[in-house]
Order: structure tokens, then sequence, then C-alpha cells
């Protein structure tokens, strides 16, 4: 626990020295990542800043109001008790409080006094008043501190107001302001949690000295976009510059194998991090054991899970769901008792891989227990993905017509997924007229997305309606919707394949079409009757 204890008693005489500016320990690197291969343009989410760091800044922060408060009472001292997760979020509290206290209610004017304009402008940061902030800052046509552009940078991406970034970065370059390697850095992260690729890359290719900083945002902001291949890439890239990675970089990397399924990387960093000694973390357990699961090494999984010292509501949900990415739903329902055993509450994911798991299972009772349990018993609001996995466990069950009334009385009937799930049980089943009904709703709802033409396409075509069938791939090519062709990844022995539909490009291409079709045979002399209405 940390505990943060600060006086609001500042005696006149005391004088505490205003806090240096931080800057970051960068260490110096040479990357080929500039250089020898040009990223695309693509968005990406980032999350990846240094905890200790960032806690510098705000015990930093701190003292500098502290320092400034020459008009408080003789007496009184705050003291809070926060455990690590929300230490920095009750520092930016404790300035809030402090600033309300020491300058009232802030106007927002038109200030010539730079020094007054950089404290009015903190004050609204610290205040909660971001784009109040972001206004003046515009409106003066000035340059602030340094310290006052990193207190606004680190709110707009601590409350994902990337626009409002954007504009303070604008007026940097208005202005001619010479940006340092530690603010290239706060708009690095930005611009990576915006979507901002380009940029992102722009100014991580600037940087004169690459720490483990913005490294771990770049490769941590293209895993969350789905392009796990280039986030490896890019840590391969790191290892070769020398950098040490810590426990975010390989909580990134993880996730990356566990998507591509790549289990020989995700071995390989794991030996890794047992070789760097980094200390245990709930996020980088929670994320290797996801990654065993994923790539179809239960055992390790189990075993690794085992072995954790701290097992909290983040670990449990990972061992929780990757049984139940394998459909053991009895190991599912067997580590939530376990979990509810151990006095650990179950938050709205675990929920969600345990009604998938009934579903699966065909469980109806069991999950209708477990849905009324989320509110009755642990306050927990279902969203629309629980409503979802409901609908589909009705449907999975054959009882239809309950599952469009669950649907119709369900406070998020707007939500997509419940009538494509609805839509799927119709398929199933053979109910073409609430097929035609579910569809017609499922398609209004995000005509934008692409997989929905397909998923129309293909129910219709199971029944027969060619001319629906027709119908929904000309309202695809006329609306100018695309859909990215599917293909499957297999990794063997450590060389990943892919494979198109139709593809013939592999240099085993005509071994593997020989082989799929003697097992076709074999399965249809077996009895097997496949579906060719997906071809």
């Amino acid at each position: 626990m940390l505990i943060v204890s600060m006086k609001a008693l500042i005696p006149p005489s005391l004088h505490i020295p205003k806090a240096q500016s931080f800057a970051l320990l960068s260490v110096a690197s040479k990357s080929g990542l500039c250089e020898s291969r040009p990223l695309g343009n693509l968005g990406f989410a980032v999350k990846s800043l240094d905890r200790s760091s960032f806690m510098a800044v705000s015990r930093r922060e701190l003292q500098t109001e502290v320092s400034n408060s020459s008009s408080l009472p003789s007496s009184g001292e705050i003291h809070v008790v926060v455990g690590p997760m929300f230490s920095g979020k009750t520092t930016t509290l404790l300035r809030r409080m402090l600033s309300e206290r020491n300058n009232g209610s802030f106007q927002v004017e038109h200030h010539t006094d730079k020094v007054h304009l950089d404290k009015t402008l903190r004050g609204l940061c610290i205040t909660g008043r971001l784009n109040e902030a972001v206004g003046l800052l515009w409106r003066s046509g000035s340059k602030v501190r340094l310290q006052t552009y990193s207190l606004l940078l680190q709110e707009c991406i601590h409350r994902k107001e990337y626009e409002q970034g954007r504009r303070i970065h604008a007026q940097m370059v208005i202005l001619g302001y010479s940006l340092n390697e530690y603010l290239k850095t706060k708009l690095l992260i930005l611009y990576a949690k915006s979507g901002s690729l380009e940029i992102a890359q722009d100014l991580f290719c600037s940087l004169q000295q690459r720490d483990v900083i913005p490294w771990n945002a770049m490769i941590s902001g293209y895993v969350q976009k789905g392009l796990e291949e280039v986030g490896l890439y890019l840590y391969y890239q790191m290892r070769h510059c020398g950098i040490l990675p810590d426990q975010f970089t390989f909580a990134s990397v993880f996730s990356a194998c566990a998507g591509l399924a790549w289990l020989e990387h995700g071995v390989r960093a794991h030996g890794v991090m047992i070789k760097s000694h980094v200390k245990e973390n709930v996020v980088v357990d929670s994320a290797l054991v996801d990654m065993y699961f994923k790539c179809c090494s239960l055992s390790d999984g189990q075993k690794l899970f085992n072995q954790l010292s701290v097992r909290n509501v983040i670990t449990w949900t990972s061992l929780i769901s990757g049984y139940g990415y394998h459909g053991n739903v009895m190991e599912v329902l067997e580590c939530f008792n376990k979990m509810k055993e151990e006095g650990v509450r179950p938050n709205y994911i675990t929920f969600l891989a345990v009604l998938s798991a009934c579903s699966h299972g065909g469980l109806v009772d069991e999950g209708w227990e477990h849905f009324k349990s989320m509110n009755s018993d642990y306050g927990i609001k279902p969203n629309g993905k629980h409503y979802a996995a409901i609908v589909d466990m009705l449907g999975r069950a054959g009882r239809l017509q309950e599952a469009y009334e669950f649907v119709l009385n369900a406070p998020c009937k707007e939500h997509s997924p419940l009538w494509g799930s609805l839509l799927g049980a119709c398929q199933i089943h053979g109910n073409v007229e609430l097929l035609q009904l579910a569809a017609k709703k499922y398609f209004e709802l995000e005509p934008e997305n692409a997989g929905k033409y397909i998923v129309l396409a293909n129910a219709y075509a199971s029944f027969g309606l060619w001319d629906a069938v027709a119908e929904v791939r000309r309202s695809m090519k006329s609306s100018g919707v695309k859909k990215e062709p599917g293909y499957s990844r297999i990794e063997v022995q450590g060389e990943v394949h892919s494979f198109l539909k139709g593809d013939k490009s592999h240099k085993l291409s005509k071994q593997i079409h020989r082989m799929t079709r003697e097992i076709t045979m074999v399965l249809m002399n077996a009895g097997y009757d496949y579906d060719l209405t997906y071809g």
C-alpha cells in the first residue's frame, strides 16, 4: 500500500523548492525500425507509461502545488491510503483539492501574463476542465512552460480526449515551440492511442534516444490494433538495440503470441522474462496464461496458474476464458466455483466466459442462474454481450420463440449481436420465418459492417433463398462495402503458413490439396455429410 501524507499547513517561513522538470531516463540506441522497414498508415492503441516515472512526476507536481500555497489555513493534514492501482488517480485528486482551495474557481479569460496563464491552465486542468484549458491556450496565442504542456497532454491521454491533444500539438507547431524528448514521447503515446500511426512513427523516429517507454508504446499499439506480427517485429528490433524489456513489454508480446497462436515465440519470450528477473505482475501473468491456452498448451497454462502466488479476478478470468476457448465446459464451471470459494469476486468478463460455456454445453438452467446472479449477488449490470450469450444459449437449445421474446424485452435490443445470435439459431434449426425477421433487424443495425453481408448471404443460402442471396450481394456492391478475405494460418516447426480461399501459391499446394481430398473421402465413407452452403 502506498501512503500519501500531505501537509495542508505550510508555515510561511518554510521554503520548499520547486520541482525540477522531469526528463526521461534514456538509453542511447540505434534502431533499424525507421530505416529498414517502413510501416503502413495504421491506427493503434497504447497504454504503456512507466509507472514509477509517472508517480515521480505526480509527487513532484504535488510538491510544486504545495510550495505555492501560502494562503492555506494554519492547521490540518490530509492522509490518503491507496493501493498501487489507484495511487495516480488519488494523487490527481489531492492536487485538484489543493488547486481549488488555493485559487477558487478559475475564470477562462485572455491572459497576457505568462506566469498567470500557466497557473490558470494548470488549475483548469487539475480541476477537470480540460476543454476550457485547451480553449484558453489557443486564445492566448502564447507559449507556456514545458510542465504545463506535459500536464495538458497527460490529461488528454488519461481522459482519451485525443482531439484536444491534437489541438495542443497544433498550437505548439504554429508558435514554433521546440519539442524536447519528453514531450515527443508524450505526443507519441497520444497519437498511438488515437490511432494515428504515421505521426506516432514519425515522432518515434525523431527521438534521439529511445528507452523502453517509446518502444513499449509502439509494440503495445500494434498488438492492440490486431497487428501482432508487426508488434513482434518491433519487440525483436528492441532486443537487437540492447533495450531491456520490462513487464509492459512482455504483456504485449504474450498478447501478440496469443493472437497469432505462435507458441514457440511465446515460450522464447517467457524464457527471456525469467532471465530478466521481471517481478511477478498480475497483468503479465494473465497474459502468459492466456497465451498458453490460446496456443493449445492447456497443461502448461494450468501449471503456470497453479504456481502463481497472487491470484485475482484477472488471472482467474484468464484461466476460465482459456478453458472456455477450447469448449471445456466442466472445467470452466469448476474453476468458476473454486474462484468464488477463494473469495474472489467475478467481473463482467468472467460471467461472459461462464455464460458462453453454458451455451456451448447446453446448460440452460445453470446459465439462467448465473445470468440472474450477476445483478442480484454481485451488483453487475449485464451488458449487450451477456444478453447475446443468453440468446445464443436459448437458440442452441432450440427454444427460438423464447429467445425471440427475450430479445424483444431486452433493454439493449438495439445491440446487433443479439439479433445475430438469433439469426444463427434460426439457421441451425431451420426456422425460415423467424430468420427473415431477425435478418432484417440485424441488417438495419450497423449496415456498414461488411461481415454482416456475408452472414446474411450464408443464412439465406442455407435455405436455398438464392434471390435473397443475390439481393444481399447487390446491396453490398452498390454500397461500396468490401470484405477483407479470410485466411487460416498454422505454425509448423517455427514457420508460419497462411492460406486464403482457393489459394494455390504455397510450395506444397498440390500435396495439401491431395491430402484434403483423401480426408474428405474417408469422412464421406464414414457417413459424414458436410455443408457446402458456405463455399
